[in-house]
């Protein structure tokens, strides 16, 4: 409780630093910033009845040094448990009191995931942050236009764009310490390099990509004489462009993404958790194409993309995962006029995996949906999508999500709410997979319902809060005799709040608390109490710094040497970057990041090493 008080201290005087200085500050012009993902349309936030999250570039690059999963996870709402873990720790998304099976992840528009895991996830651990453009986070259910798993979340995730000179070089490299709090010598083990080239030639562009990441020296196991688990990774990207006139264009795309880590496991005959020399290894190859043509008042979009995976576990338990799959979104988007937006599609997913035998599924999904923007400040978007699953016949999923805003001297401030909702199959691993596979399970069902407002100011203020509550039916477990449906409903409630501040010229603040509430059944890692904040200012137009504050409240976790359920205290982690621009022209940047700053102590997974202080240096050319 006390940390709780201190952070909240923390929280409330980051943002009365903001509210206390005068306004001698440049306007940020918040009011013009768009969004698509909850739309997928360019509309502007104030139109938007959806809780988004938007990571530009900026934000992206004042994080280098860091992961994608660690940038995300200092969003409201989420909790990415791993995190904090050796390199190689398996990522669990609690988002929203919900698990990896309910997050659908985009890149460039097209789904992706691995039908030969437990949840059908897509591993964030393969990306390199250095590859991507923006990031758009959409919380809550988005199954109408997104499909299976888009329940608690959709990370729409946009790789680099290419210069518009006819070659660009991009170079960074990270070199860093990785040791836990026990330790104090900080050597360097830590390598994180990517370099890109990229460029437009007339009417055809062009981005290449290589990066790697490779860490040792702390072991996934905490124990008395700890052996290291070393993570290496590897991204190789191609993306390709031609515009053959204002009306077609067409991208395609390749890239291969592999990552090897050791684990620690519970080896016979004890079977309980210690340091040993199992291995995991994972490598998805994706090709994908995106034709586009645009005509007076609307566009004609396919994304298509085939994803080959293979991954294998060395270990007691060991196993070798072969699953590949195609994925075709082909859309068409219309505008009558400024106030009604139109999207009618059909998404066809082919997934196999190899286990036993091969198994496999196919969803064919006909959508639609519709914005209409009124003149009075109201805004409504519905929608509904026919999912046809080649093992579960027809479910029919819908939203509708009004909004409604007013103007405030130079801002605005608006109402939302949304009733949406969501169909998620099981996964071929969990219907026929190596450990506890269930034929006969059930599709999980989910119907969320939301309501909030949000208060925007042109010079740079914004605040939202929003209430959520989920219900979950069958929800697919793993019990004692391997995956399962719970015979009971499970319900989830809570809410967020979230702060920007801009109004002081160089000095930025953000803020977000999220209470979470599982008011039937148990969840493990699932904290009730959430909170970040950061703090970051221009001292020059070369000089950035950032403090930011991460708080995780009190949990339980499974303690699989008594298979009983312990509670984890509460930590806080402060982290600090700083950057640095030398030549002219801002095209050589060094920056250093350090992370848990007061080397806190704590526990994110019973039995699993924790990170301590941590420090990273690092650079980024631009030619």
């Amino acid at each position: 409780m006390k940390k709780l008080k201190c952070f909240g201290m923390l929280f409330i005087g980051m943002l009365n630093v903001g509210f206390a200085q005068t306004q001698d500050s440049t306007k940020v012009e918040k009011l013009d910033e768009v969004v698509i993902t909850d739309t997928r349309f360019a509309i502007k936030r104030e139109n938007s009845g959806k809780t988004v999250v938007k990571i530009t570039r900026k934000e992206i690059e004042n994080n280098q040094g860091r992961t994608l999963a660690q940038l995300i996870n200092s969003k409201s709402g989420f909790e990415i448990n791993g995190t904090r873990s050796v390199a190689g720790q398996n990522l669990g998304y609690f988002v929203r009191g919900g698990n990896n099976r309910q997050v659908l992840v985009l890149i460039d528009g097209i789904q992706v995931n691995d039908p030969s895991l437990p949840n059908n996830e897509f591993d964030l651990r393969l990306i390199d942050l250095s590859t991507i453009e923006t990031i758009e986070i959409v919380k809550g259910a988005a199954s109408t236009l997104y499909g299976n798993s888009a329940a608690t979340a959709v990370i729409n995730i946009t790789t680099r764009k290419s210069s518009k000179k006819p070659v660009s070089l991009n170079v960074t490299s990270v070199m860093g310490t990785n040791q836990t709090q026990d330790e104090d010598d900080y050597r360097v083990e830590s390598f994180t390099n990517n370099v890109s080239v990229n460029g437009t030639l007339n009417d055809f562009t062009y981005l290449a990509s290589f990066g790697n990441q490779f860490a040792e020296g702390l072991s996934a196991a905490e124990s008395a004489n700890p052996e290291a688990d070393p993570f290496s990774r590897y991204n190789v990207n191609l993306k390709l462009g031609y515009e053959f006139s204002d009306n077609l264009s067409i991208t395609a795309y390749g890239s291969i993404d592999r990552f090897k880590t050791d684990i620690d496991g519970f080896p016979p005959p004890n079977f309980t958790f210690a340091d040993t020399d199992d291995r995991f290894e994972s490598k998805q190859k994706r090709v994908g194409i995106a034709p586009k043509f645009a005509y007076k008042n609307g566009s004609f979009e396919v994304n298509a993309a085939y994803t080959d995976i293979e991954r294998e576990t060395i270990s007691a338990f060991g196993s070798i995962n072969e699953a590949d799959s195609w994925v075709i979104d082909a859309f068409n988007k219309y505008t009558f006029n400024d106030n009604i937006y139109t999207i009618v599609g059909l998404n066809y997913g082919d997934y196999k995996s190899l286990f036993a035998e091969e198994e496999s599924f196919t969803s064919t999904d006909p959508y639609a949906n519709v914005v209409y923007v009124t003149d009075i400040g109201l805004t409504i978007n519905a929608g509904g999508r026919l999912n046809n699953h080649s093992e579960y016949g027809s479910q029919f999923v819908y939203n509708i999500n009004p909004s409604y805003k007013v103007m405030v001297n130079e801002g605005y401030a608006k109402i939302f709410g949304s009733y949406a909702t969501s169909f998620i199959a099981p996964n071929l691993s969990q219907l026929f997979g190596f450990f506890g596979p269930n034929p006969d399970l059930e599709p999980e069902e989910n119907l969320t319902i939301e309501g909030g407002v949000e208060y925007n100011t042109n010079d740079g203020l914004r605040v939202n809060a929003v209430y959520f509550n989920r219900n979950e039916e069958n929800t697919i477990i793993f019990g004692s005799n391997g995956y399962e449906n719970a015979t009971n409903d499970a319900t989830i409630q809570g809410f967020e709040v979230e702060a920007e501040v801009g109004i002081v010229k160089d000095l930025s603040i953000s803020a977000n608390y999220t209470f979470t509430e599982l008011k039937d059944g148990t969840r493990i890692r699932l904290p009730k109490h959430r909170a970040n904040a950061s703090l970051g200012y221009d001292f020059s137009p070369r000089t950035f710094v950032s403090l930011d504050a991460q708080y995780v409240g009190e949990r339980q976790d499974t303690d699989f040497s008594t298979f009983t359920n312990v509670d984890l205290e509460a930590y806080t982690l402060i982290n600090l970057y700083f950057s640095h621009k030398l030549l002219e022209n801002n095209k050589l940047k060094v920056f250093v990041t350090v992370n848990n700053l007061f080397n806190e102590d704590y526990s994110e997974i019973i039995g699993f090493s924790t990170l301590g202080r941590n420090v990273s240096l690092g650079f980024n050319l631009k030619l």
